[in-house]
């Protein structure tokens, strides 16, 4: 198994593990992640321009050419109150469920906090869904801490 780059080839190959996200997504808060139609097609785009960009990380985890895994990152610029003026934002991992448990996700994670560093990027956020305790002690394991904590309200209050 090799984590690399991902390039605009590997993207189709992604897309399908992209639906999956937003779906479990969905199923755990569909107030929050309430997904257009298809929200894989409409990362196609997205995905192979930052798999072109120096300032984002897109990875693959590749298993004699068949992706198994993904993560993607990306530099965001924060509003000018802030002593940080920019920080990375990891937007998306996956690792299909057969080959869960076996390192994969901290190994990417690993190599996209090394690739951050790289490129000088000195703080890294994400989001956890509520539900998504393995994501929780995983980022954890990897040097994250709790930050904020996201509270939603949706309709009229009467």
């Amino acid at each position: 198994m090799l984590i690399r780059p991902a390039t605009p080839a590997d993207v189709p190959a992604v897309l399908p593990m992209v639906a999956k996200i937003c779906a479990l997504h969905e199923s755990w808060d569909a107030d929050k992640y309430g997904f257009l139609p298809h929200p894989e097609k409409r990362y196609e785009k997205w995905l192979t321009r930052l798999a072109t960009q120096e300032r984002s990380v897109f990875l693959v985890a590749d298993n004699q050419g068949q992706l198994i895994a993904f993560i993607v990152a990306t530099v965001e610029q924060e509003i000018p109150i802030y002593r940080t003026k920019e920080f990375a934002f990891i937007h998306d991992l996956w690792v299909e469920p057969e080959y869960r448990k076996q390192g994969i996700a901290k190994q990417i994670v690993e190599q996209t906090i090394e690739r951050l560093r790289q490129i000088g990027v000195e703080q890294i956020r994400l989001d956890t869904a509520t539900a998504n305790e393995a994501a929780r002690k995983l980022f954890t394991s990897c040097g994250f801490r709790l930050s904020t904590i996201e509270m939603l309200m949706t309709g009229s209050r009467e």
